[in-house]
């Protein structure tokens, strides 16, 4: 795996690259923020560290500069235990993580570790199926000039069918992944909310129908012309 660490302080660098090193990460470290942007941008990385305060330009513009090109690459950020404004504008403007100094080498890996499975996870913000499409960030399903915004438990229901389609999904499975264990709501409650979605489907006029097969469960299938 590959690294870009932009830190200033250049004892904390080299502690820090020492650590990954150590653990397996190729890093390249970097000192400015301009720096941290260039790097960014010429090579691919599997994941960057970036701190706030730094020359040149702050973590947090470096973070804006990367993501408004296009750049997914998941970011971690370093950020003083103070600094609880520029965390919540980090997480606004994409960053994944962020990680308040001083803080445990051991917690530092912990989080670059999960925030690599995030990006081997990673899912696109626009799922497709049939002729129907699904934002992810404002919910609204999608079939040619015809759309709705969907409430958030259809919306839930549609993710999970669009990021399986092909695949039988149990209504157990459906009301754990959607409800939750402890919900106080009863099973019949997925089938409810499977006939709002397929009046949604209807109402667009899609190809994409929701499939039930008895004691097995449903999937999204995409009728023939």
């Amino acid at each position: 795996m590959r690294l870009l660490y932009a830190e200033n302080e250049i004892s904390m660098s080299e502690a820090v690259v020492d650590i990954l090193v150590y653990h397996n990460y190729y890093v390249d470290a970097v000192y400015t923020g301009t720096e941290a942007y260039e790097y960014a941008m010429a090579s691919e990385y599997d994941g960057i560290i970036l701190d706030i305060m730094m020359p040149g330009m702050s973590g947090l513009q470096v973070l804006e500069r990367i993501r408004k090109e296009g750049n997914q690459t998941p970011v971690l950020l370093l950020t003083a235990k103070t600094e609880i404004e520029d965390r919540i504008r980090g997480l606004d403007m994409g960053a994944d993580d962020y990680l308040p100094k001083p803080f445990a080498m051991g917690e530092l890996l912990a989080r670059v570790r999960a925030m690599l499975r995030r990006k081997d996870n990673f899912t696109p913000d626009i799922l497709e199926c049939g002729d129907i499409t699904l934002n992810m960030q404002s919910y609204q399903l999608c079939c040619g000039e015809k759309n709705v915004t969907l409430p958030k438990i259809e919306y839930q229901l549609m993710e999970l069918f669009m990021l399986n389609v092909g695949i039988y999904i149990s209504t157990e499975d459906l009301f754990v992944k959607v409800w939750g264990y402890d919900s106080d709501s009863e099973l019949g409650v997925v089938w409810v909310y499977i006939s709002y979605l397929r009046k949604r489907l209807q109402t667009l006029g899609t190809k994409v129908s929701i499939r039930a097969k008895r004691n097995v469960g449903y999937t999204l299938e995409v009728m023939d012309d």
